[in-house]
């Protein structure tokens, strides 16, 4: 029985049920015809109104097809529930406008919808990151944090605020939000793309500083790993998909996003189109990859069209969420306790390719990196050359009894 999961979610400023289950047909049919369900691309799920309603329907017509995780819905409604009697707050600054005075709160646990004070910001803002042509990942990232943005700042209008605001609020992010440093990057970068690209404000955050981020070795599988986990996924297009990754060291957007014409057997090339950063690039094809592709094309019935890899629907690429469980999957299948994902592929190519000896410039190109810096962060994982290093306390009692 398959595991469908409720989540909260807010879309367009409303609150809804999210309904997240593995690619599924029958699911998607059944699902589907729910009075008042609706398909988010962005977020890649089924989502009803937040209703009593709209939870008993499909309560009902997932009724011995499917098992219901209502954890994370429970909690949230508990929590509202808890914020409507007695919400924690703290004051923001003095705004311009007396008008607006007696909604200058954050609460510290706001899960309401957008204001409609603020409702126009987020259909402005995806225009502008349109316009700029940001891609639909970056889109969907700046969109979210914004949103948080504005569901804590209730009635307060978003365009009031000042830096001393922005500072304020930030500071309130990293000390009761806990929120991590990478998180707090994402969101100063769409509330800085807010303030100064949407609403014209140059030079808006001069003064707010950036929390230093924390310097993240990459989780690697060992080359033993890799064969323990190959092995033991059967179906040959999980298998062309987790070769694919690992041996051109492709981000997983980049390998759902391969189309057939790509893959050039005669140079032994594989074409990234339009990576992150917008760049183009070229990776090797591994003899080994195009016998498993051949083969899983062979075999694949109907071929696919359009792309490498093709999702349920014809001529659509299999989705970023369904090549991410696989590997969790064929990493549970392995035994493979590391803390890992899919992007680990990636990182292990970088890696193992480092620990043969190639040149760091050439990986570089192969990555897609802009910088040489980032690739360098591979050369502090290098297990070859820190076996070879003599540890002091070895070299100290060589020769010795470490007891006397």
């Amino acid at each position: 029985m398959e595991l469908v999961v409720l989540k909260p979610l807010f879309h367009r400023g409303y609150e809804r049920i999210g309904v997240y289950f593995p690619v599924s047909a029958e699911l998607n049919k059944i699902v589907g015809k729910i009075a008042g369900v609706r398909w988010s691309k962005t977020k890649k799920c089924w989502h009803l109104p937040l209703s009593k309603e709209a939870y008993n329907d499909l309560k009902s017509v997932l009724r011995g097809r499917a098992q219901l995780d209502t954890e994370a819905l429970r909690v949230y409604l508990k929590e509202k529930k808890r914020d409507t009697r007695k919400t924690p707050t703290i004051q923001l600054p003095e705004l311009p406008s007396q008008q607006v005075a007696a909604s200058r709160i954050i609460t510290a646990r706001s899960n309401l919808r957008i204001h409609e004070r603020n409702r126009d910001v987020l259909p402005l803002m995806r225009e502008q990151l349109k316009l700029k042509a940001y891609s639909e990942s970056t889109i969907r990232t700046y969109l979210s944090e914004l949103a948080q943005f504005l569901k804590t700042i209730k009635a307060v209008p978003a365009d009031r605020l000042q830096p001393h605001d922005l500072r304020r609020y930030l500071l309130y992010c990293f000390e009761q939000l806990n929120l991590t440093e990478n998180t707090l990057h994402s969101r100063i970068n769409a509330l800085k793309f807010y303030y100064e690209q949407v609403l014209g404000r140059d030079k808006f955050f001069w003064e707010i500083p950036r929390p230093k981020k924390r310097q993240q070795l990459p989780n690697i599988l060992s080359e033993r790993d890799l064969q323990r986990m190959f092995s033991a996924v059967k179906n040959l297009k999980h298998k062309a998909i987790l070769f694919t990754a690992y041996s051109a060291g492709l981000r997983v957007s980049e390998v759902v996003r391969l189309k057939l014409r790509d893959i050039d057997s005669d140079r032994m090339q594989i074409f990234v189109e339009n990576a992150k950063g917008k760049k183009d690039r070229y990776v090797n094809l591994s003899i080994l990859l195009l016998d498993v592709l051949r083969a899983y094309l062979k075999k694949t019935d109907p071929r696919p069209r359009v792309y490498l890899f093709e999702g349920e629907v014809a001529g659509q690429p299999y989705s970023s969420r369904s090549a991410q469980l696989l590997f969790q999957r064929a990493r549970e299948m392995a035994g493979i306790k590391k803390n890992v994902s899919f992007h680990s592929l990636r990182h292990s190519f970088a890696t193992h390719l480092l620990e043969k000896g190639i040149d760091i410039r050439y990986i570089k190109d192969l990555l897609g990196h802009f910088s040489i810096k980032t690739t360098e962060r591979y050369l502090h994982v290098r297990r070859e050359e820190l076996i070879n290093i003599i540890n002091p306390l070895d070299e100290l009692y060589r020769g010795l009894d470490w007891e006397s």
